[in-house]
């Protein structure tokens, strides 16, 4: 694609790298670029020194902003708007703009890199940083690469590819639903994954979507432009089942149980190992083999299932069992899920930060618990995204302490907390308060029952106290480390 000449305008620079990346991009490629964001100069101030250095080091190259709020005029005179995922696309300046892109439909259309592409409610960044991690390690040539929602803008590597190299892409609702319709340059398809996974779905983002079905439909773009050269895998709960039904990939199914005959796709034996076993894939053997180990280093029986799907995508496209399960064996996690960061005076603590809705923080107490243990500190709340809080009121009853962050999230989950007869502390307003009142519980424990542990698992949105679920969980981490 020509970039040099034309006016480009981002809508949205941010500071999670896909609007500076974006920025940079075409300013390296020799677009006149104009960055508008609803921030101002103080916020940005990061992306705002990279950009400016950057366009020093090009000579100069043109690159003006527009901060505090987005002139239509911008839009009408661009030759190209990159819009941020969480911009709606009914947004009255981009019904102005001649040609929408995003940092992601950037990268497709110029990558040459066989993809794998992950999406759900729950555990796509886990799952997509497992596979990451699994064709990282079973490599005869070329370099596996992780980007997209994960907060890594594709285009940070884009230059660095080659046809030998994989890339994984965590893709949300929102990626997802900017893609749709797009193609290539051949006119097929832009998003046309090698493998695609679709996680657990939960109801999700209900502040934007109208309904459930319309989120679904976001999510479905993920396997559109596959054909029978690909795999989808996805689970056999509801949504999965649909998602298997309809691609037009061969499907593989994250089975709850031991595989029917003729079944193609994996599962997790009452051991705790995790199996696969795929029938008619050229290349493929047909016998069981097992692809995870039963002894893992995260704590949860969902991770098993986070690293099966992962498994079973990089299985059938190539990847040794063997390499597989060795990989996984290995595997240690991501910032921000289920993250264990600090130990302090007999107490463990984790950041689970990125656990965005209520399920996701039910998922994070039934880890520590699973096995009746009482000895589980949990930090939760936040924002509210329309969501219902009634399982995380009832899955905190599994919980030695319950401990809140003010928001409007923690103000539904009060009521309901009080209905479950589950005490908690707060809702604290500022995050010290509620490590200092977390630390104080974890050191008032009696003689003898061991370690205790402490697990930010907000269960919601982070906006109000926080920039997003990333600086929550830094300043989390920080916070723990300062006063303990």
């Amino acid at each position: 694609m020509v970039y040099a000449g034309k006016k480009a305008l981002i809508m949205g620079l941010g500071l999670h790298g896909g609007g500076l990346q974006s920025a940079l991009f075409l300013l390296r490629r020799g677009a006149e670029v104009t960055v508008t964001d609803l921030r101002n100069e103080e916020i940005l101030k990061p992306s705002i020194d990279e950009l400016d250095k950057i366009s020093r080091e090009l000579g100069g190259q043109p690159l003006r902003y527009v901060l505090g709020r987005h002139d239509l005029k911008d839009f009408e005179k661009a030759d190209i708007v990159v819009k941020n995922p969480g911009v709606r696309s009914d947004s009255p300046f981009l019904q102005a703009s001649k040609r929408t892109e995003t940092d992601i439909s950037l990268f497709l259309k110029e990558s040459k890199a066989r993809l794998f592409a992950v999406t759900g409610s729950k555990g796509k960044s886990g799952t997509a940083s497992a596979l990451h991690w699994i064709l990282s390690k079973d490599r005869k040539k070329g370099s596996a690469f992780l980007g997209g929602n994960i907060t890594v803008s594709p285009l940070t590597f884009l230059d660095e590819l080659g046809k030998d190299d994989d890339v994984v892409l965590e893709l949300s609702s929102f990626q997802l639903g900017d893609l749709k319709n797009y193609k290539n340059i051949d006119g097929n398809t832009l998003l046309k994954p090698a493998a695609c996974i679709i996680t657990t779905i939960m109801p999700d983002h209900l502040d934007r979507y109208a309904s459930m079905d319309e989120y679904i439909d976001d999510k479905r773009n993920i396997y559109r432009g596959q054909d029978i050269s690909d795999v989808t895998v996805a689970g056999d709960d509801k949504w999965g089942k649909s998602f298997l039904d309809k691609t037009k990939a061969r499907p593989l199914v994250l089975s709850s149980s031991c595989l029917n005959e003729g079944q193609s796709g994996g599962w997790i034996d009452s051991s705790g190992a995790g199996f696969a076993r795929l029938h008619n894939f050229s290349g493929v053997s047909e016998e069981t083999v097992e692809l995870v180990p039963r002894e893992i280093q995260i704590p949860g029986a969902h991770q098993k299932h986070n690293m099966l799907s992962a498994a079973l995508a990089a299985y059938a496209l190539g990847a040794q069992a063997q390499t597989i399960r060795a990989a996984l064996s290995e595997f240690r996690g991501i910032e921000h899920r289920l993250e264990f960061f600090h130990e302090a005076k007999g107490a463990r603590f984790y950041n689970d930060s990125a656990a965005t809705i209520p399920e996701a923080a039910c998922a994070c107490i039934e880890a520590f618990t699973e096995n009746g243990a009482d000895n589980l500190i949990l930090v939760t709340g936040g924002t509210d995204k329309n969501l219902d809080y009634s399982a995380l009121a009832k899955t905190a009853k599994k919980a030695k302490d319950v401990i809140l962050l003010a928001g409007t999230g923690s103000e539904k989950l009060s009521i309901l907390l009080e209905k479950e007869s589950v005490s908690f502390s707060g809702p604290f307003d500022n995050l010290d308060g509620a490590v200092a009142c977390a630390i104080e519980k974890a050191e008032s424990r009696k003689s003898g029952e061991g370690v205790c542990y402490v697990a930010l698992s907000p269960g919601c949105a982070s906006f109000g106290m926080f920039l997003n679920e990333f600086d929550r969980g830094r300043k989390w981490k920080e916070a723990v480390k300062r006063l303990s």
